[in-house]
C-alpha cells in the first residue's frame, strides 16, 4: 500500500506532466512491483480469486495488458493523460488493474498442473511484448511525446533523452519482471514434473 502511494503521489505531484520517463517509472513501478507483490499476498488465500478462474485466464489477461500498455503509449493517449489529474489518475488505475489480475491469474496458476503452464507462457509473452515496446522507444530516430526539453528528478533532458530513458527503463525493470516470473513459474513446474515419479514409488 505505501507503494502504491508513493508511486501514484510521484507521478501527480513531483514528476514533470510531460516527463515520459517519470510516468514510465510509476507505470512500472504499478506493473511490475505493486502488483506482484499483491499478487503474491492473496495468492492461495481466501482473497485468492483466481481459484475460480479458466486455468487459461493467463493468457487472456496477458492479451488485455497488451491492449492496456500499447494503447497509453499511443501519442495521442499520452497527450491525454497529461491534459489532467483525473486522466492521469485513470491511467494510471487501469495499469495497476491490468498488471494485478494478470499476476494473481498467472501466481494463482502455478499451484495447479494444468494452469501453471499458462501461467508461464503468459508472463513470458508478457515480457517479450514489454521488450519489444521498449526497444522501439529507445531505437526511435525522433521523439513521439513532444519536442521540449523536460526535467526529471531535478536534470533536465531533451525529448529524445526523456524517451530513451522511458524505454531503458521499461526494458530494464516491466521486461526484466514480467522474464523473471515466467521463468519461476516455469522452473517450479519443473521441479514439480521432476517430483512426481520419485513421490510414487513404494519405499
Amino acid at each position: 500500500m505505501i507503494l502504491l502511494v508513493a508511486a501514484v503521489c510521484t507521478s501527480l505531484f513531483v514528476f514533470d506532466p510531460r516527463a515520459f520517463s517519470g510516468h514510465m517509472g510509476t507505470h512500472m513501478a504499478l506493473v511490475a512491483v505493486v502488483a506482484p507483490l499483491a499478487a503474491f499476498a492473496v495468492s492461495g488465500t481466501r482473497w485468492d480469486p483466481s481459484s475460480h478462474w479458466h486455468p487459461g485466464a493467463g493468457l487472456l489477461l496477458s492479451f488485455v495488458e497488451l491492449v492496456v500498455v500499447w494503447v497509453w503509449h499511443v501519442p495521442a493517449m499520452r497527450d491525454l493523460a497529461e491534459a489532467s489529474i483525473g486522466m492521469r489518475l485513470a491511467e494510471l488505475a487501469i495499469f495497476l488493474v491490468a498488471g494485478g489480475l494478470l499476476w494473481i491469474a498467472c501466481l494463482g496458476a502455478g499451484r495447479k498442473a494444468d494452469a501453471g503452464l499458462s501461467g508461464a507462457v503468459a508472463l513470458l509473452l508478457t515480457s517479450m511484448h514489454m521488450t519489444l515496446l521498449a526497444v522501439l522507444l529507445t531505437m526511435a530516430p525522433r521523439p513521439l511525446y513532444g519536442v521540449a526539453d523536460v526535467t526529471c528528478f531535478g536534470v533536465t533532458m531533451t525529448a529524445s533523452q526523456d524517451q530513451q530513458l522511458g524505454g531503458i527503463v521499461m526494458l530494464f525493470v516491466g521486461a526484466v519482471a514480467y522474464l523473471a516470473g515466467g521463468v519461476g513459474l516455469a522452473a517450479r513446474l519443473l521441479r514439480a514434473s521432476f517430483a512426481k515419479p520419485t513421490e510414487g514409488q513404494a519405499p
